[in-house]
């Protein structure tokens, strides 16, 4: 099916789940929201959204997908984990969000073509959500610079963390990169996305999400060199512009990498690998080895896990890992086999970055972002629909009497 024949309503329901996993905790913002409002609002953003999907796709049409399959499948050792209640009822909710996010995402596929539309609805929203991060950083900079974050920027009228900023303006930046390299918006919009996106990135000292914008970028750009001269030419700029501020701002790099933290706490990733490591040690039964604990908030001890992968360990079990591991390969593979284009860039940028950011943030056991992002690199790798050829209509044979059929013959 083509970008114009993709109803309006698909790109609210886009918006909704963008905002249902904008989460409920993070910084303290101008006009104090009870944490039960946000829930409130982020959970009834996604029924909202399942009940649009289904509006819009009543016939229940579907693309098979194998991203969304799998995704199914990791319900199975969520449910399995969160039923023996270890984590509250809270898992059982989580696991029904869960179940209503793919169920969304299954009525959704049936505009998977393999077009950008998805791409557009990704960056307006995510765009937006930074909007009202730079409205509360203009009206409240104390707020949305606060000492308790080490004057990281968060949102101040929605609560947003350093990391989660970061993240939105990692990816809407390398996306709409690529969407100019491929002659797909002017250069004056994708400036209006750029350089703000940009500014915002920079004040949350988000190592991560630099990282995953670099990486990122450089190898969805190289996966274009061979049929794009732009993507050349922006490469080989990037490559310059890289080598010159090594020379020239190295220290400046440094001390904004860093963050003024110490050595000693910078190679311990800022505590993170303590908690891993004391993740590791705990025992645990074979149920909990194979399946988990069962949905949480992504921490061990009352400390966040900070890692996709040990946070699926911990609440999915090994189960849950392979899954989402294939998950990562399946996707990377069919990005690698599909022929130069920019949806295969697109994509190939959204699987790296979730790949690198899923070494300190986690999410991709749960309705997170990073699945979204994923769920979009499936919209994009998708072959477009074979349209259905127009077939005349059978014209009834007429039946023809014998003496007709007789003074033919003669």
């Amino acid at each position: 099916m083509s970008t114009d024949h993709t109803p309006k309503i698909v790109g609210i329901v886009w918006g909704l789940l963008i905002l249902n996993t904008l989460g409920s905790t993070g910084a303290k913002t101008i006009i104090p929201l009870p944490r039960s409002l946000i829930q409130m609002v982020t959970m009834g953003a996604l029924v909202a959204a399942f009940a649009l999907a289904l509006a819009a796709n009543l016939r229940l049409r579907i693309r098979a997908s194998a991203f969304v399959f799998l995704l199914t499948l990791l319900l199975v050792p969520s449910v399995i984990s969160s039923a023996n209640l270890e984590s509250g009822f809270g898992a059982l909710f989580r696991c029904a969000r869960l179940a209503l996010f793919i169920g969304t995402l299954w009525l959704l596929s049936r505009w998977w073509d393999g077009s950008l539309t998805f791409v557009r609805y990704h960056i307006r929203m995510y765009f937006a959500v930074l909007g009202s991060v730079a409205v509360g950083l203009v009206i409240s900079p104390g707020a949305a610079m606060p000492e308790t974050y080490g004057g990281r920027l968060v949102g101040a009228l929605w609560p947003l963390t350093p990391p989660q900023i970061g993240q939105y303006a990692a990816v809407i930046i390398g996306l709409t990169v690529l969407l100019v390299l491929g002659r797909r918006t002017d250069r004056t919009s994708a400036a209006v996305v750029i350089v703000p996106s940009l500014v915002l990135l920079a004040l949350t000292h988000t190592r991560t999400a630099t990282l995953g914008l670099l990486i990122g970028l450089a190898l969805a750009i190289s996966s274009l060199i061979l049929t794009s001269a732009p993507a050349r030419r922006f490469f080989a700029w990037a490559v310059l512009c890289a080598a010159v501020a090594a020379v020239g701002f190295a220290s400046a790099l440094q001390a904004w990498f860093l963050r003024g933290q110490s050595q000693e706490n910078f190679t311990s990733l800022t505590g993170r690998a303590k908690v891993w490591h004391a993740l590791l040690a705990a025992p645990r039964t074979t149920s909990e080895y194979l399946f988990g604990a069962g949905l949480g908030d992504k921490s061990f001890g009352g400390l966040p896990i900070d890692n996709s992968w040990l946070a699926v360990y911990n609440e999915q079990g090994m189960t849950g890992v392979a899954l989402v591991a294939a998950i990562i390969i399946v996707l990377g593979g069919v990005a690698l086999l599909r022929p130069p284009s920019l949806s295969r860039a697109c994509a190939i940028f959204l699987i790296s970055y979730c790949a690198i950011a899923s070494y300190t943030e986690a999410g991709l056991g749960d309705a997170s972002p990073y699945l979204l992002h994923l769920a979009l690199a499936a919209s994009l790798l998708a072959a477009p629909a074979a349209a259905t050829p127009l077939s005349a209509p059978e014209v009834p044979r007429r039946r023809v009497p014998r003496w007709a059929q007789r003074s033919e013959v003669t």
